[in-house]
């Protein structure tokens, strides 16, 4: 009889199996198909999914390729939709979730998370794991269809020597706009090479950053009852003035934000807001070069003002009940502290769960790096992230940003430049 390695090794597993020596396949694995944003977003998915399955072994966590940014995204899912090749689980950036909803939720390709919070208790399993303003990021229309994973809002990276320098106090920076602008004024007129701040709304991806500039005054982003731009005020016009005085006063270059991180990290700039995500990368820049700090958003409305929250909540697109059991278990586990801990640590975000600032996971964390732990003191200043009806947001943020560039270098002026807003943005909602 002539013996052959894949006969030999065919009859040995059987063999195997027969014995019981081999884990057979179950027969009811479940695998949820995952779709997140960010390919850098890797770094924590993947280890937090093998120890979810170590968890749970009948649960398999099969990820697709992670697209590019929420924007791209979102238009992949929604083309899923369409040819019914949606992913199980789809981590949804704060922005684009009310888009996702109104359009999955009447074909029933999205699901409500209300019965599987009940199930868990309800109230008192949101209120003992989500602040009420961060359950809130996943809720549309009054229903929670996501749980928040991701939260970052904007914080101020501060060169302290600079700020010295100018008389200022980098432990006590100036809790407004007109306080930070002054300044940031005194920075610059140190040495003209050196910008006084940087707040890089020119050359900002997304509406992050001007959505800042109007909710810290109290102001709102489309008013709910016209469907139509909110800020045609003097809130919108006081944060197009802003815009055009961190030029004028602040002394601050048009660069893109990446080109703004680099001539921060060289020493060239007072101060620049950007996200808490971008804490290691900056320290890497800064190195021994300058003490460098971080601190809260400013707000000039104290009591409604607050900041816009980017990041993403989990939503679960599968209508298959065995599968929607498993991804309850997915987002329960990445939304909860012991993976937060870890999200954290690795991105610098603000957690999401109010556990995981406790002793056992980010207290200790915080104490050592302290320019991680501002973003944790904004979470009760968090806002919705904010999108516009009629599902072209993307537009309408290149729209406005172009119009915010011509206002910054002086060419059109702020009251010409709210108008242009207003009605190209009240006519992309159309």
């Amino acid at each position: 009889m002539k013996l052959n390695r894949r006969t030999l090794m065919s009859g040995l597993m059987a063999s195997l199996a027969f014995a019981g020596v081999t884990k057979p396949v179950l027969a009811d694995e479940i695998t949820l198909n995952v779709l997140y944003n960010l390919p850098g977003f890797t770094k924590f998915h993947q280890p937090l999914a093998d120890e979810f399955m170590k968890n749970n072994p009948g649960i398999k966590i099969s990820f697709l390729a992670p697209a590019a940014g929420y924007n791209e995204g979102q238009q992949q899912v929604l083309r899923a939709a369409v040819t019914g090749s949606l992913p199980d689980v789809y981590f949804s950036g704060y922005n684009l979730t009310a888009e996702l909803v109104h359009t999955l939720a009447p074909r029933q390709q999205i699901t409500d998370l209300t019965p599987f919070i009940q199930a868990e208790g309800g109230k008192a399993f949101l209120d003992k794991n989500y602040s009420p303003k961060m359950a809130a990021l996943g809720q549309i229309d009054g229903k929670q269809y996501g749980l928040p994973v991701n939260a970052s809002s904007p914080i101020m990276y501060i060169n302290a020597d600079l700020v010295k320098k100018a008389g200022g106090d980098p432990d006590n920076m100036p809790k407004t706009f007109g306080g930070l602008i002054e300044l940031a004024k005194k920075i610059h007129a140190l040495d003209s090479k050196i910008a006084g701040m940087g707040y890089d709304i020119n050359g900002w991806p997304d509406d992050w950053l001007w959505q800042a500039l109007i909710f810290q005054q109290g102001g709102k982003l489309v008013d709910p009852a016209t469907k139509t731009v909110a800020f045609n005020n003097e809130i919108g016009l006081n944060a197009l003035k802003l815009t055009r005085q961190f030029v004028t006063e602040g002394g601050q270059n048009l660069l893109d934000w990446d080109q703004s991180r680099q001539q921060f990290g060289a020493g060239l700039t007072g101060f620049i807001f950007s996200t808490p995500a971008h804490v290691q990368t900056i320290e890497g820049l800064v190195g021994n070069r300058f003490p460098l700090k971080t601190a809260t958003f400013p707000l000039e409305d104290k009591e409604n003002g607050g900041v816009p929250t980017g990041g993403n909540s989990a939503v679960i697109l599968t209508q298959d009940k065995a599968k929607q059991d498993a991804a309850w278990k997915y987002l329960k586990w990445i939304t909860g502290p012991e993976a937060q801990n870890t999200i954290v640590r690795i991105t610098g975000y603000l957690p999401t769960n109010k556990l995981a600032t406790g002793p056992n996971y980010l207290e200790p964390y915080y104490v050592e790096h302290p320019n991680v732990k501002t973003a944790s003191l904004q979470a009760d200043r968090s806002l919705p992230w904010a999108g516009y009806p009629g599902g072209d947001s993307v537009r309408i943020w290149r729209t406005q940003r172009d119009i915010i560039g011509t206002v910054m270098r002086g060419e059109v002026s702020p009251e010409a430049g709210l108008k242009q807003i207003v009605e190209q943005t009240n006519a992309l909602m159309k």
